[in-house]
């Protein structure tokens, strides 16, 4: 049972604040109550944790418009590289032929040569000579001056028929390397349309992402202004900065070797063994005195720098379009060096290096693995650890960190 003092109080308690409240409402009319503060904070937490999964959103939208890309690039790089193929074993065919021709020429000499040998030896009478010899010569020195001179006769119609049985099986060898040569131009002919085609659909689907991506990306912009409650030119100025600044930081330092750059790669503390840790020691193979800057490399890099914001075109060499192989080979042509438009060809012709060696002109690789045969990507650094390369289907050529992306796999001077 309540008591009736406190019932009582309650009343003058609740009469008085009844009383008082116009005169402490009137200084500050909007003043939220607790529960309205309580339930903004919730409203802000609700908001803060849809931001962060519309930031995820983003983030994977970037991943997956990235991978397809990739798909696009290696694509790409394989039909570049059937091209390259096809020009290679066109030039092995042409060789072969010609081969085949001059071994054909030889054997018609040859055969002359040969059917003269058979009439002289048919005119020398061969053994009859020497019978004839012994009856009419006038003697026995005559018989013998005959005698050697059948001899002669008969070694040369030898030597004739061996040397015409030597440029045959030059002559059919000859054609069968042409044959072979020509067998396997059609192959790589063959290869390379199939490639061709996989590399014109994978960059399909690649724009097809591109405009899919670019599409949900700004809806996403338009639903983190919607729930932070800015304007949706901030929300996509703000989503360009981050993901220009996560473009602009390296995935790792430039100058880091490939290998053995960890001083102490071993938990184990045994200073002796290990030759890395001080590069004042003999340096290992690898740390040979690196190459000197290629020749041509400034031309090469001005160059790339005037076709910054050109477009991205797979199996494009210029003069208003690229891609990654495209572009790094024309550069290098302005600097005086002739490289195939394939990026795995472009580090077999270059000298490894590094990644502690990289000079303004050097290219950079990406791949997949430990094997140059995988490569599927290349730049041309300019230095300050900046590459310029045409990245992909939707990217212009561009000039950014060389950490854009991932550390690149493999280091090479032209």
């Amino acid at each position: 049972m309540r008591s009736p003092t406190l019932g009582t109080g309650l009343l003058a308690l609740v009469l008085m604040a009844g009383a008082m409240a116009p005169a402490v409402a009137d200084p500050d009319p909007g003043k939220p109550t607790v529960g309205e503060v309580r339930e903004a904070r919730e409203r802000v937490a609700v908001a803060t944790s849809d931001v962060d999964l519309v930031q995820e959103k983003l983030a994977a939208a970037n991943a997956e418009l990235e991978a397809a890309s990739v798909r696009a690039a290696k694509a790409s790089e394989v039909w570049n590289g059937a091209r390259w193929a096809v020009a290679e074993t066109r030039t092995a065919e042409r060789t072969a032929l010609a081969a085949s021709v001059t071994a054909d020429r030889a054997l018609e000499v040859q055969r002359s040569d040969y059917r003269d040998a058979v009439i002289t030896a048919h005119n020398a009478g061969l053994d009859l000579a020497s019978l004839n010899a012994v009856v009419s010569s006038d003697g026995l020195t005559s018989m013998v001056a005959n005698s050697a001179a059948t001899e002669r006769v008969r070694d040369l119609f030898e030597l004739r028929g061996e040397e015409y049985d030597a440029a045959a099986e030059v002559a059919r060898a000859a054609a069968d390397a042409a044959a072979a040569a020509s067998a396997d131009a059609e192959q790589a002919l063959a290869t390379a349309r199939t490639a061709r085609d996989t590399a014109r659909a994978e960059a399909k689907a690649a724009t097809a992402t591109a405009s899919r991506i670019t599409r949900r990306k700004k809806a996403l912009v338009h639903e983190v202004a919607r729930l932070e409650g800015i304007s949706v030119r901030v929300a996509q100025r703000r989503q360009d900065a981050l993901e220009a600044a996560q473009a602009a930081e390296p995935a790792a330092p430039a100058t880091e070797p490939v290998r053995g750059s960890d001083p102490a790669p071993d938990p184990t503390p045994d200073p002796t063994p290990d030759p890395t840790p001080d590069p004042t020691p003999t340096p290992e193979p690898d740390d040979a005195p690196a190459p000197a800057p290629a020749e041509g490399a400034q031309a090469a890099i001005a160059y790339a720098r005037a076709q910054l914001g050109e477009p991205y075109r797979w199996g494009a060499a210029g003069p208003s379009s690229w891609d990654c192989s495209g572009l790094t080979a024309t550069a290098w042509a302005a600097g005086g060096r002739s490289l195939p438009h394939y990026s795995v060809a472009q580090y077999d012709v270059s000298t490894p290096i590094r990644a502690s060696q990289l000079r303004p002109g050097d290219l950079v690789f990406w791949g997949d693995g430990g094997s140059p045969s995988s490569i599927y990507h290349v730049a041309l650094y300019t230095g300050n650890g900046r590459i310029i390369h045409a990245p992909r289907t939707g990217r212009p050529v561009t000039e950014e960190s060389i950490g854009y992306w991932r550390t690149p796999d493999f280091y090479a001077r032209p």
